[in-house]
């Protein structure tokens, strides 16, 4: 007989399939932004404003999210928004004018709303049913997606500067995870015990759904200031780097390359460290990780300063989605899709009110926002019920198969 180790690797192979297609899918249309704008002649403005229109679709998605959830559950609508996904790109390579693209791109983030909650809820499942960490791990995969189809535009737009021809090879990529990864996602089952006893007056009263929990709000609250934190470093670390660190032109970028590398390297180890001291303790000690190391790079000033306290700030968020998605789940589909929407919003509208806060007020305290928002988090932490620590995931213990 196979052992539940076996099914353990199979399903989490099938479900890092789909986080790698969202990242992967993400990444392939945007490294194409540059020869949209060219195509259709669009200003500054109206690419910010394509951009906004994904994320727009992907916030106000929750309401469709919900009911696709109860009515189809995770396993087939996360392959029915992956393959949506593909459609996407397609329809972004012959889009005949920019009202067009608008709606395609809000598509797109409706898309990338159902595949956000469906995978997430696929791994929560799986943490579950195996009582294995895996939710941080499986969030890296989401940036190997975004990587290769950096290397995959770099290489087609070297051979070809055919969008359609570029667009069509990530689409049979994202067809062909989809195809092998299907067979192996988890059928939707009751819930864990958690979950059953607290979702379930919500289940008995459908007029909650109008009024979510405070547990539920608590753990949306967690995940917008969370994805702000992240959001923003991801935009403006380069800019305080150049224009207030007074960095060369070489070291500006080195802002998001040492937080985006810090948070694949925490998300890889982030489960060893879930099941040792829990997922409350994970987030509370790594957002006030965040929000201390960055305070300290705004109070010191320097290069090597503001990139340590940059890299305090990659380690010390990684883990909070990937955390708060597993609570999240635990209270139902509902729940799930309420906060998820709540983290897109975050990432959404984070960078533009710290651009606000920028210019009323300089840079500096911008960041310093940016500081108080992962303080933010670490005391939302307080207040969520986090789920016991689970035996971590032995990648190198024993062998894949055992016959017995």
């Amino acid at each position: 007989m196979i052992r539940v180790r076996d099914d353990f690797r199979r399903h989490q192979l099938a479900i890092a399939a789909l986080f790698f297609v969202l990242g992967f899918q993400y990444a392939t249309w945007v490294s194409r932004v540059p020869a949209l704008k060219a195509r259709l002649d669009l200003s500054e403005a109206e690419i910010g404003l394509l951009l906004m229109t994904c994320g727009v679709g992907a916030a106000v998605s929750f309401p469709l999210v919900a009911v696709l959830m109860r009515r189809v559950g995770s396993r087939l609508l996360s392959a029915l928004s992956a393959l949506a996904l593909g459609g996407v790109l397609l329809a972004l390579s012959v889009v005949p004018d920019y009202a067009v693209t608008l709606l395609v791109l809000f598509c797109d983030g409706v898309a990338v709303g159902c595949l956000n909650v469906a995978m997430n809820a696929q791994g929560a499942e799986l943490e579950a049913r195996f009582g294995r960490t895996t939710m941080s791990r499986l969030h890296a995969t989401f940036s190997a997606g975004s990587l290769l189809a950096a290397l995959l535009a770099s290489a087609v737009t070297a051979a070809t500067d055919s969008m359609a021809v570029h667009f069509g090879v990530a689409v049979v990529v994202l067809v062909a995870l989809v195809a092998v990864a299907r067979p192996a996602l988890l059928a939707d089952g009751p819930g864990t015990a958690d979950a059953q006893g607290e979702a379930g007056p919500e289940k008995k009263d459908r007029r909650r759904f109008a009024l979510p929990a405070m547990a539920t709000l608590w753990m949306g609250l967690a995940m917008v200031f969370g994805t702000v934190t992240e959001g923003a470093m991801n935009d403006w670390s380069a800019l305080y780097l150049k224009d207030v660190v007074e960095a060369s032109a070489g070291i500006a970028p080195l802002g998001i390359a040492v937080v985006s590398v810090m948070m694949v390297l925490a998300r890889i180890f982030a489960d060893g460290w879930r099941t040792r001291f829990g997922d409350g303790r994970i987030v509370r000690a790594g957002s006030l990780l965040a929000a201390g190391g960055l305070a300290l790079a705004l109070l010191s000033g320097g290069v090597v300063p503001t990139l340590v306290g940059f890299a305090c700030v990659g380690l010390g968020v990684a883990a909070v989605t990937p955390c708060v998605y597993v609570a999240a789940a635990r209270r139902g589909p509902d729940a799930l899709s309420l906060v998820a929407a709540m983290g897109t919003t975050g990432l959404l509208a984070g960078p533009a009110v710290i651009g606000f806060v920028a210019e009323g007020a300089g840079l500096v305290w911008g960041m310093a926002a940016v500081a108080a928002s992962a303080g933010v988090v670490a005391l939302c932490a307080t207040r969520i019920q986090w789920p016991a620590p689970a035996p971590a995931d032995p990648l190198d213990a024993g062998p894949a198969l055992d016959a017995t």
